[in-house]
């Protein structure tokens, strides 16, 4: 299985007062073990291809397949088993909970795949090391620097162990210093075996990656 992910003739439009094709006939193969940047101005259907890859969203025409199983319209709990199983996401506002410290906050995944209290803590410990922030452990999101949340929020999403790291500018809060960290993170992660997705405004960043793809005008 060396294509993990099969885009084929994917379309999909949003209704406002009138209707707006945002992809148009995408076909793309993701295959395993490299990073892809897309790229694109905004409005470009980056982030809409994002969230119909990352299960968020469905898509109108053509066919989507992960992991050879087609994705189409699942229901939801269905969806969320596929997603625990296949993806990691990274997002620019790092989404974690503000009341939870940062094990806690990277424990979230494993206690919604009914793994024991004892691993949960366990893995999620060792994959803050890897980020380099175990000592950080204890400490709330309101405590750390951006950078920090962010390798908090790749712990977070690595330690399901997902095939694919789907990340929607993750380096977007973020200063150019601190932003080279988490691409080398991210690279890092990566070499290990992991396909990942970053979706990025910044050329810097984009070149960083193994492949680029540009989106413009929903192509």
């Amino acid at each position: 299985m060396n294509n993990l992910i099969t885009l084929n003739k994917i379309s999909k439009s949003f209704l406002t007062n009138k209707k707006i094709l945002v992809l148009k006939k995408i076909n793309f193969k993701f295959n395993l073990g490299k990073v892809y940047s897309v790229v694109g101005p905004s409005g470009s259907g980056k982030s809409t291809l994002l969230n119909i890859v990352g299960m968020i969203d469905n898509y109108d025409e053509g066919s989507y397949e992960l992991g050879e199983v087609l994705i189409k319209k699942m229901d939801e709990t269905k969806a969320a088993k596929y997603r625990n199983k296949f993806l990691g996401f990274v997002f620019q506002s790092f989404n974690l909970i503000n009341y939870k410290n940062a094990l806690e906050n990277v424990v979230l995944p494993l206690y919604y795949q009914g793994v024991s209290r004892k691993e949960r803590e366990e893995k999620a410990l060792k994959y803050l090391d890897d980020v380099g922030l175990k000592e950080w452990a204890t400490h709330l999101p309101t405590e750390l620097s951006g950078g920090q949340k962010q390798r908090v929020a790749i712990a977070r999403a690595m330690v399901g162990e997902p095939k694919v790291l789907l990340a929607d500018e993750p380096t977007g809060a973020l200063d150019s210093k601190t932003s080279k960290e988490v691409m080398d993170l991210i690279q890092k992660i990566n070499k290990a075996g992991k396909t990942i997705l970053v979706v990025t405004h910044e050329q810097d960043i984009a070149e960083m990656c193994s492949r680029i793809v540009k989106l413009k005008d929903g192509v």
